[in-house]
């Protein structure tokens, strides 16, 4: 079993900051890509960054220059940290794992239960 804990959510004001993280854990063989979406009350489930293993990572034009993601490997943790933060930020965000449990299968996505982001004054 694999899973993805998420930390870092909560309230805060526009132009604030704030810093996501999942770790991802259980029977993991190898990870390709892990990243962070987000769905608003309404809206459907959107790409917020992605960064797949030894490459570059990939924004949603809404938040590059502002949001920046990144990995540390040897955790198995991608972080997000979100500043210049907009009411139009809110949502919950949710971590994405691309990952093998064994090198028999094929790579899957797995994903975290969602922690709750508020922008607002």
């Amino acid at each position: 079993q694999v899973q993805l804990v998420e930390s870092g959510g909560g309230l805060v004001q526009p132009g604030g900051s704030l810093r996501l993280s999942c770790a991802a854990s259980g029977s993991i063989f190898s990870i390709y890509a892990m990243g962070w979406y987000r769905q608003a009350p309404g809206k459907q489930r959107e790409l917020v960054a992605r960064i797949t293993t030894g490459g570059s990572p990939d924004y949603a034009d809404s938040v590059k220059g502002r949001f920046t993601i990144s990995r540390d490997y040897a955790k198995n943790t991608v972080y997000l940290q979100m500043n210049s933060l907009k009411p139009e930020d809110t949502a919950v965000y949710y971590c994405n794992a691309d990952l093998q449990t064994s090198p028999l299968y094929r790579s899957r996505n797995y994903w975290g239960q969602g922690t709750q982001v508020t922008v607002s004054s």
